[in-house]
C-alpha cells in the first residue's frame, strides 16, 4: 500500500504561482510513476502532469505546459507540482496519484493506470 498526502494550494490571483506536495509513504519503492490530476466543478477529473520515478521523464496536458512543472525528490518521496502564470480555469482539486506498473507517455495521462490516490487539495485562482 501508499498513502498520498497531498498539500499546498489555497486562494491565488491570476497570474500568481503556488506549489503543490504530494507525500508519499508505504511500500514507495514499487512506485513507477506519479500523476497530478484535477477536477473542476461539474467537470471529469483531467490529467496534469506525471513524471516517472526512475529517470524523472516529465509528460504534462497542453493547456499546463510551459507553465506547470513537476518535479520529485526521491530522498523524501514526494512529488511536487509547482503552478505559475495561473489563469481562472486551473481552479480545480488537484489530486496525486502513484502507479506501482510502469507508465509511458501513452499511459500517463490515464486514470486507470494509477493505483494510489490521495485526498484531493483545492486550488481556486481568482481574477
Amino acid at each position: 500500500q501508499v498513502q498520498l498526502v497531498e498539500s499546498g494550494g489555497g486562494m491565488v490571483q491570476a497570474g500568481g504561482s503556488t506549489r503543490l506536495s504530494c507525500a508519499a509513504s508505504g511500500r514507495t519503492f514499487s512506485t513507477y510513476g506519479m500523476g497530478w490530476f484535477r477536477q473542476a466543478p461539474g467537470k471529469e477529473r483531467e490529467f496534469v502532469a506525471g513524471i516517472r520515478w526512475t529517470g524523472g521523464s516529465t509528460y504534462y496536458a497542453h493547456s499546463v505546459k510551459g507553465r506547470f512543472t513537476i518535479s520529485r525528490d526521491n530522498a523524501k518521496a514526494t512529488v511536487y507540482l509547482q503552478m505559475n502564470s495561473l489563469k481562472p480555469e486551473d481552479t480545480a482539486v488537484y489530486y496525486c496519484a502513484a502507479a506501482r506498473s510502469p507508465v509511458s507517455a501513452q499511459t500517463m495521462g490515464i486514470m486507470d493506470a494509477y493505483d494510489y490516490w490521495g485526498q484531493g487539495t483545492q486550488v481556486t485562482v481568482s481574477s
